[in-house]
């Protein structure tokens, strides 16, 4: 898939690195040209230099032939125009935007701009490695019935299987993030040290679930 992405900062570049080690054909939009520097001498993609929002360098880009576009220059304003500009204009489905601003990113949520907020992110992230208790919400269904969430999982566990996990606790797990990598575990995957447990479950079943990730699994003889 062809990709544009305006902005050449760190986020940027790292993002254009990563996509094109999957095999995507890549295009980097930045207004400053020796921001280029950062994608590297092995970067093949196409480097574009001018304002992310114009019709004309976004054609430069390749956006007509593009499937997915993201705006990650460090101003919001222009992130989520340009974001509305490939959506609105060029017809392209898979937008996202950084947004600094997180009472932001929530407005455009709601029109439908797909937003990452760069400071709300970072700040849950941090919590969760400083207050590691409780569970924290990824993904909400419609309804609010069912979320996706991490949980905190006590070291009682490590060294069971993920189906007595999920048998004991009434969860599904989604998938693991070991190592800094995510994974999609069987029924017959143990859980080890350092895992990051992400499960789905019912939203009025939160403080339940908590409790029993907190508390270990049951003594044997007992449910299994």
């Amino acid at each position: 898939m062809h990709i544009v992405i305006m902005g050449c900062g760190r986020v940027g570049s790292a993002l254009a690195q990563a996509l094109e080690e999957q095999g995507h054909t890549i295009a980097v939009i930045d207004q400053d040209p020796t921001a280029f520097r950062r994608l590297g001498s092995s970067f093949g993609g196409r480097r574009v230099t001018g304002v992310g929002f114009d019709q004309d360098t976004l054609r430069e880009a390749g956006i007509e032939d593009a499937g997915a576009f993201a705006a990650v220059s460090s101003g919001d304003n222009s992130n989520i125009i340009a974001a509305r500009v490939a959506r609105e204009m060029f017809g392209i489905e898979n937008v996202a935007a950084r947004i600094y601003d997180p009472r932001r990113a929530e407005v455009y949520q709601r029109l439908g701009i797909p937003t990452v907020a760069t400071v709300r992110w970072t700040a849950d992230q941090m919590l969760r490695r400083l207050l590691p208790s409780g569970a924290e919400p990824l993904w909400r269904d419609p309804t609010g019935g069912v979320q996706l969430a991490e949980v905190h999982t006590s070291a009682a566990w490590v060294g069971h299987r993920i189906s007595r996990l999920q048998d004991e606790t009434g969860v599904r797990v989604a998938f693991l993030t070991r190592l800094g990598e995510a994974i999609l575990p069987s029924s017959q995957t143990v859980l080890q040290e350092g895992d990051l447990v992400h499960v789905m479950m019912r939203t009025d079943e939160i403080d339940r679930v908590e409790a029993a990730f907190a508390k270990g699994p049951e003594e044997e003889g007992g449910r299994s």
